[in-house]
């Protein structure tokens, strides 16, 4: 039995970005999910987790995984610090470690990905981040070309 894919997978929005007056790239026009916001694929879903890293990282100073995640997915919604936990140690580092944001936006989009939506179900057949790096790639160098 095939399980239904995660809310964050099937709206090509795997950091699961709300709904607000950003009109992103790539995002569906007759969208279905009133909550979360909808993108056309996977690679604009990533692109928007990047640049709202790369938003925290030059515009608030967020260097830190526990910084980057708080305000990512703030204490009052969700917890953060396990969140941030498992995301350091996707990355290799401790929570208050000073990271490379821009270096690190591949590794950091695909952990907020995983832990959003888990580990892919085996009847899903998708890969362990839930896309293919080549996509995570993509979406880098779709920000790397609007610098």
């Amino acid at each position: 039995m095939e399980k239904v894919l995660p809310r964050g997978i099937r709206n090509n929005n795997s950091g699961n970005i709300r709904q607000n007056s950003i009109k992103w790239q790539g995002m569906r026009e007759q969208p279905f999910d009133h909550e979360f916001v909808e993108f056309v694929s996977p690679v604009f879903g990533l692109r928007a987790i990047m640049k709202i890293l790369l938003t925290y990282h030059y515009k608030y100073g967020l260097d830190t995984v526990q910084s980057i995640i708080n305000r990512w997915a703030p204490p009052h919604e969700n917890a953060t610090d396990s969140y941030a936990t498992h995301v350091a140690r996707f990355l290799g580092v401790k929570r208050y470690d000073i990271i490379a944001v821009p270096d690190m936006l591949v590794k950091l989009a695909q952990a907020i990905t995983i832990h959003e939506n888990g580990y892919p179900h085996h009847s899903h057949n998708m890969p362990k981040h839930w896309y293919p790096k080549t996509v995570y790639i993509e979406a880098l160098n779709i920000i790397r070309r609007e610098i």
